[in-house]
């Protein structure tokens, strides 16, 4: 196999290979650590042999249905998207075959397996033919293509496409109208409207009139109940496409990533929708791979392909040389694997690959294709559909009820009734409109909209403040969270790491010289050239991190800990070219991070012989593995005694103290490699447990990681908002401790602990330290994970912060999962509800205050919902009933205005009141409080009270009040008209009210900063002005509207419901609860049997055939108290109001 490039750019392979032998000998892998065992035992028969032949003259014929995938115009490559596809699904090695292997595949894709593609490219640089890339053929010259200054890589997007699905085709406006009139409620209101429209215009133009008499108008009101019904179905359908359209763009972001590729020869980053075909993209433990391709080389590479092909076992990738000579010399096939298949994740390893398939040829791109599925609703979004039906069961009882008592008091009238047929039609048609009206009023649409604006606002706006949802029910659940448990680096600190201080032997320096008498500059000048090789290959050569470019200067891109140590190699070490020193050593194995052994490590082949292995991680326990020190000068070994041990762990004490993250350096000489005492994995690499003791401990360094500006403050607004921050690090317990204390998490009195030993702990152990546990050093994402559990047990609500791919079960474990979107690998991404954008700790507060934003918008909007509902309800039921004509005081257009403002124009005023810092100033609500609180019921009661008692002494009283002579048809207008504006302002004052779920007095705390709260009131108002001056007709009020003293009289009674809020504040919420919890039994008592009346009227309309849950009419009290996530949801189903 050649060497080249791998995940560490530069890398030098060791590549010799034994020669094949018929022997009854097994070949060992050891000597090669990428080779695949192969056993001379498993011999191929002929037959196989000739049926790999045959099957490479068809492996890349087309499958049905794809033809089109193998024809392209113009296409200056050897090979169409279609032939790159029969690669994969299923995996083909008759297929890499007949492509002539990596080295036919990259000379047809005109790419280079060490340098990848020119960053140059526009067209395509030559004609390339299919035997010309597999065969090498000659005879055919190849055609120089000419350059015409194009779009960069014009050809092979042409030819391939980009790393992009095309966008999800939207739902149609008219669709969405549709859906949003295919409501039954509706549907039945319509029927009646246009029988009414009907009636009245046979009314108005086919009756004859008495001479003189005016022309009957009883057709406005059919056809504004018309206009009413395709105004809220048009408004609900635009605040459906405005949702799609947020979430498709939130969806795009969230998809966005950026990869490792190597491009001129040269690693850089780019972004997961800019990867090309031909393009050598680097593998690391913990990524996603973004697209189909063909391994090169690399160390061990083991991908998860579970999520791809089903696949449970982790698969051992083979480099695609050792695959193409193993088939050319017809060797056994098994355990043969140069395919990575995207959507699969990299769990060990490093190497390179070339993609081959983008976009929606990618095995990945073609599953997403097929399996597109609308945004789930959230559990609170299910919740408050459950409890619209709850209320329209309520609402439809009320109804149904009028509906039969003003039938019967119409059908008993009939004898003496001297109407004609078509008046007495119309007269049944508007008891049968007033009735449908108030099933249309009692059903709250308007929740599932306001908790779906609500999330759709907070996920826009907590993406500028750099939190990506990816899970939508964790922005409900944020704000109830009870415990945060926090990563240390990169999210309390900055992540901008820099060697200060390290001591190697006798010698040691640090950031200051009052400190040890030495500088590091000083240091450095005093460094051996034995010892500044081995300090080199410690820091470049075991490393995963390159150089790169950024704002036109060079820097290294990476681990921040590696970036540090390499800026130390690079300023004072005499690192001039991290490509050039790993070009200069032959790696023979490496070994990635392993957050279980805390460390990282590289074995080298010597140019004096023997082989090297370095290492590097945490300090104290690399001191563990060591039994020699070596001098710094001339790097000779004596054993490391006691004394020697204790004055190390000293050091590492101290420097751990000043809150410096301890690196140690340690390494091992051998003779061969493998060494005699080593042993093996499965599949035949040395198993590096086995080998990390007895090492020889080189030196240690601190190095300094800032606490984040702002970080101790949000950690104290977390902790006054009754959320407890726990810190759980991989650094040892001093520098976990000095941490802690400086970013205010650990405090007197708090537990800090290490890993190994909480492990230990005994679940009731657990539980009884948990509580006063603050910090947790030297943990593995293992412990991370027990201690989500466990505190879950306790019912906390539980948000977890992780960067790492063994962080997955954790993130996954807990109830809100925050994933770094700086550091953190795919996996990780993959496994969060939320990232991230800035690594920050105090974007988690962030995330706290919107969580809380959205349940508090919900709830204001179920106060004020719930309020109207009641009033509007039990006002139209009392007057429908007391009137001699059996028309109620607000007549069903009314009502329809102010179902729209109840329903759109509060959600939409609710729902976007963004979060104060006070929202964090008051403990969080639990898992188990009712979304509808004592206090929420207690101000619903106290204003309809308000509302009922004012519009009733309009209504029975006005008339002696104001003086009206109520015989008189234009005053009785005029009293329906002041009743009708009364009540519309008293719910335009009642949503400032809402806007507060407290005791608490200030409405108007933060009212400046919510411009659309402020434009949807004026719109309310302006609205209604213009109803009452020019709406005469069609809302059956005064033409030409009501004088200045009526206006005064509607603006007063509507204004009196904030000092009424005021009142209902100070009436004590237990006074409240005891008189509830007398009067309330009677209504639910009631309300069980209207749902068994519903449920059983229900189930003669219900088809026996299908079957729909949410349909289904559910008898007990609804649930809606706030669940954390989608397993504790089905636990609190059976939770009530």
């Amino acid at each position: 196999m050649e060497s080249g490039k791998l995940a560490p750019p530069n890398l030098q392979v060791n590549t010799r290979q034994r020669a094949l032998s018929n022997t009854d000998t097994i070949s060992s892998s050891t000597s090669d650590p990428f080779r695949t065992p192969v056993s001379p035992l498993s011999e191929v028969s002929p037959s196989n042999a000739s049926t790999a032949v045959n099957d490479s003259e068809t492996a890349l014929l087309p499958d049905p249905g794809t033809e089109g995938d193998f024809k392209v115009d113009n296409n200056p490559f050897a090979f169409s998207p279609g032939q790159l596809n029969k690669l994969f699904n299923p995996k083909s090695l008759p297929a890499f075959q007949a492509l002539g292997g990596l080295q036919g595949i990259a000379h047809g894709l005109q790419s280079d397996t060490h340098t990848g593609l020119s960053i140059d490219e526009a067209a395509a640089p030559q004609q390339i033919t299919f035997d010309q890339a597999v065969h090498g053929a000659t005879n055919d010259k190849k055609t120089e293509r000419s350059h015409s200054g194009g779009q960069p890589f014009e050809d092979r997007i042409h030819v391939y496409g980009r790393n992009v699905l095309p966008p999800k085709k939207p739902t149609p406006l008219w669709r969405l109208v549709w859906n949003a009139y295919n409501d039954t409620v509706l549907i039945v209101l319509t029927v009646a409207a246009a029988i009414s429209l009907a009636l009245g215009l046979y009314e108005t133009f086919g009756a004859e009139h008495p001479p003189g008499s005016p022309t009957p108008v009883d057709w406005v009101e059919g056809l504004a109940i018309c206009i009413a019904i395709v105004i809220v179905v048009l408004v609900t359908a635009v605040n459906d496409w405005q949702k799609e359209q947020a979430f498709v763009r939130l969806n795009a972001k969230k998809e966005e990533r950026e990869i490792k590729v190597t491009r001129s020869g040269k690693a850089i980053m780019i972004s997961v929708y800019d990867v090309l075909v031909g393009d050598i993209i680097h593998m690391e433990p913990g990524d996603v791979i973004p697209v189909d391709g063909i391994f090169i080389e690399g160390h061990d590479v083991k991908c998860d392909e579970s999520s791809a092909t089903g696949e449970s076992d982790a698969i051992r990738k083979t480099p695609s040389s050792m695959v193409m000579k193993a088939l050319e010399n017809c060797q056994s096939q098994k355990g043969l694997d140069p395919f990575i298949i995207s959507g699969a994740k990299v769990n060990e390893g490093v190497g390179t690959y070339m993609a081959t398939s983008v976009g929606v040829h990618s095995s990945f791109g073609k599953i997403m294709m097929s399996v597109r599925t609308e945004m789930e609703a959230t559990p609170l979004q299910e919740k408050l559909g459950g409890l619209a039906v709850a209320i329209s069961k309520i609402g439809s009882a009320a109804a149904g009820i009028l509906f039969f008592i003003l039938l019967f008091r119409f059908v008993g009238g009939l004898s003496g009734d001297n109407r004609t047929p078509t008046e007495k039609g119309s007269a049944f048609m508007d008891i049968l409109i007033v009735a449908v009206t108030i099933i249309v009023v009692a059903v709250p649409e308007g929740l599932p909209l306001a908790v779906t604006l609500a999330l759709a606002f907070a996920t826009t706006r907590m993406l500028k403040e750099n939190n990506l949802v990816r899970v939508l029910r964790a922005c409900e659940t944020m704000g109830n969270a009870t415990a945060i448990c926090s990563d240390k680096t990169g999210t309390l600190t900055t992540n901008k790491m820099t060697v200060v201080a390290g001591k190697f032997g006798t010698a040691s320096f640090a950031q200051s010289d009052t400190e040890t008498g030495t500088t590091l500059a000083s240091w450095a000048s005093n460094v051996t050239p034995a010892a500044k090789e081995l300090l080199v290959q410690s820091i470049a050569i075991n490393s995963t991190a390159f150089e790169g470019e950024e704002e036109g200067r060079q820097v290294f891109v990476g681990s921040k800990t590696e970036t540090a140590l390499l800026q130390l190699a690079k300023d004072h070490l005499g690192l001039l070219s991290l490509p050039e020193a790993r070009d200069n050593g032959e790696v023979v194995h490496m070994m990635p991070f392993d957050s279980s052994k805390k460390c990282m490590a590289a074995v080298l082949k010597l140019k004096t012989g023997g082989y090297r292995l370095v290492v590097k991680g945490a300090s104290e326990i690399l001191l563990g593995m060591c039994s020699e020190q070596a001098n710094f000068k001339t790097l000779e070994t004596e054993p490391l005694s006691g004394e020697g041990r204790q004055a190390l762990l000293s050091t590492i004490g101290e420097l751990a103290n000043k809150s410096l993250r301890t690196i140690g350096l340690v390494y091992q000489e051998y003779a061969q490699w493998p060494p005699a005492n080593a042993k093996f994995t499965e599949t035949g690499s040395v198993d590096f447990a086995s080998i990390l003791s007895d090492l020889t401990f080189f030196g240690v360094v601190g190095i300094q990681d800032p606490v984040r500006p702002g970080v101790p403050e949000a950690v104290r607004k977390a902790q006054g908002a009754g959320v407890t921050v726990r810190m759980v690090t991989g650094d040892n317990i001093q520098t976990a401790r000095a941490i802690a204390t400086e970013c205010n998490i650990y405090t007197e009195g708090g537990v800090v602990m290490e890993g190994p030993e909480f492990r230990r702990l005994s679940e009731a152990e657990m539980d009884e330290v948990i509580p006063r546990l603050q910090v947790l050093a030297r943990s593995s994402p293992e412990d991370k994970r027990v201690l989500v559990m466990r505190l879950k047990a306790l019912n906390e609500i539980v948000a977890v912060t992780g960067d790492g791919t063994n962080d997955a079960p954790a993130l996954k474990a807990a109830n809100i999962g925050f994933s770094m979107g700086i550091s953190g690998t795919e996996v990780a991404k993959e496994a969060s509800a939320i990232i991230l954008m800035d690594d920050n700790f105090t974007s988690i507060i962030t995330a706290l205050m919107w969580g809380r934003a959205v349940n508090d918008a919900v709830q204001k909007f179920l106060q004020f919902q719930i309020t109207v509902n009641i009033t509007a309800v039990l006002l139209a039921f009392v007057t429908a009933v007391y009137d001699d004509e059996m028309k109620p005081a607000l007549k069903a257009v009314q009502l329809l205005w102010v179902n729209l403002i109840m329903d759109t124009f509060a959600a939409l005023a609710l729902a976007t009141d963004p979060p104060t810092e006070r929202i964090l100033n008051r403990p969080p609500q639990g898992r188990d409080k009712p979304l509808i609180t004592t206090t929420m019921w207690k101000q619903i009661t106290g204003q309809n009270i308000y509302k009922l008692t004012a519009i009733f002494l309009l209504y029975f009283a006005g008339g002696d009040i104001l003086g009206y002579d109520l015989s008189d048809p234009n005053k009785k207008l005029e009293l329906d008209t002041v009743i009708f504006n009364s009540f519309v302002w008293m719910q335009i004052f009642n949503i400032f009210n809402n806007r507060r779920l407290d005791n608490k007095l200030n409405i108007f705390e933060g009212i400046h900063r919510n411009h659309f709260f402020t434009f949807i009131v004026v719109l309310i108002i302006g609205l209604q002005v213009m109803i009452i001056f020019v709406g005469g007709r069609a809302f059956e009020i005064k033409p030409g509207g009501i004088d200045g003293t009526q206006w005064a009289i509607s603006i007063i009674i509507g204004f009196l419901c904030i000092p009424w809020a005021v009142a209902i504040k100070y009436f004590p919420d237990p006074w409240f609860a005891a008189i509830a919890h007398v009067t309330g039994t009677p209504v639910v008592i009631a309300y069980r049997w209207i749902g068994k009346g519903c449920s059983a009227i229900g189930s003669l309309f219900r088809k026996k055939k299908t079957h729909d849950p949410e349909k289904d009419v559910v008898v007990t009290t609804p649930p809606i108290v706030v669940v954390d996530d989608a397993a504790s949801s089905q636990e609190k189903d059976r939770s009530q109001v």
